[in-house]
């Protein structure tokens, strides 16, 4: 559980929440039309510029803002190393049915397993990581829309509100009413962009970066191991990808 992204958004609704509190009635600012307005109109238009699977399951992406498992990256490169032992001294077969932690260093193991040829197995890695990449881009592009969107449809209903008001100037009891179907669909769409789509897109693509460090990674050391290269040269080379604050000494 990524508990920033949890204790970002729920803070940010309690300071609102305590601003309503402090200044009166939180009901005032409950206005059905106006979430009709920028609610349903902000789904609507966003569901129109994707298609109905890319909507969904980009929906269904938006886990990773909040659940997210992410990968120690030198206890996978000490795995990896392990591996490159077994595998030195008996073989890529040796491999074969040996649990890992990554999904996607199992699928790596699976090609060596199987005996393809060193292009084959790094071309499918790769086109892997790039549909995963492309995956968890078109599901935070649809957040950014999502951000986007959503303030245009309070504009538009504070339009539909300021409409409604100046036709029945005539009638004071309607002006309460439309002015906050103005006001409110501006307020709506502000913080469902600022306080929820626009940091779960923001938090996706710090995840997609992350993901496709690790997943480089995997590649270069699965390349390695079917090379057959010395266990301490390939830790050398998965060190590269640490920060270098946290690489170990080379004699360690």
């Amino acid at each position: 559980m990524d508990l920033a992204s949890l204790v970002g958004i729920v803070g940010a609704f309690g300071i609102i929440l305590v601003a309503m509190l402090l200044g009166g009635s939180v009901l005032v600012f409950v206005n059905v039309p106006s979430l009709l307005v920028v609610v349903g109109g902000s789904v609507f238009v966003v569901l129109a510029k994707f298609t109905m699977g890319n909507f969904f399951s980009s929906l269904g992406a938006a886990g990773k803002a909040f659940k997210f498992q992410s990968v120690e990256p030198v206890a996978l490169i000490d795995e990896v190393v392990g591996l490159a032992d077994e595998a030195r001294k008996g073989g890529l077969l040796s491999l074969e049915g040996k649990e890992v932690s990554h999904p996607f260093l199992s699928s790596g193991i699976r090609l060596l397993v199987d005996g393809h040829e060193p292009e084959v197995v790094s071309d499918t890695m790769t086109k892997e990581m790039k549909k995963a990449a492309d995956r968890h881009a078109q599901a935070a592009t649809l957040f950014t829309i999502t951000g986007d969107v959503a303030p245009a449809m309070g504009m538009i209903g504070t339009l539909v509100g300021l409409v409604q008001m100046l036709s029945a100037m005539d009638d004071p009891k309607s002006i309460g009413p439309a002015m906050a179907v103005a006001l409110l669909t501006t307020l709506y769409g502000a913080m469902i962009a600022n306080m929820i789509t626009l940091p779960i897109a923001d938090k996706l693509k710090m995840r997609a970066k992350e993901e496709a460090l690790t997943q480089s990674m995997i590649i270069d050391a699965i390349t390695a191991i079917q090379a057959g290269q010395n266990p301490r040269v390939i830790r050398g080379l998965l060190n590269t990808y640490l920060p270098s604050g946290k690489r170990p000494d080379e004699d360690g």
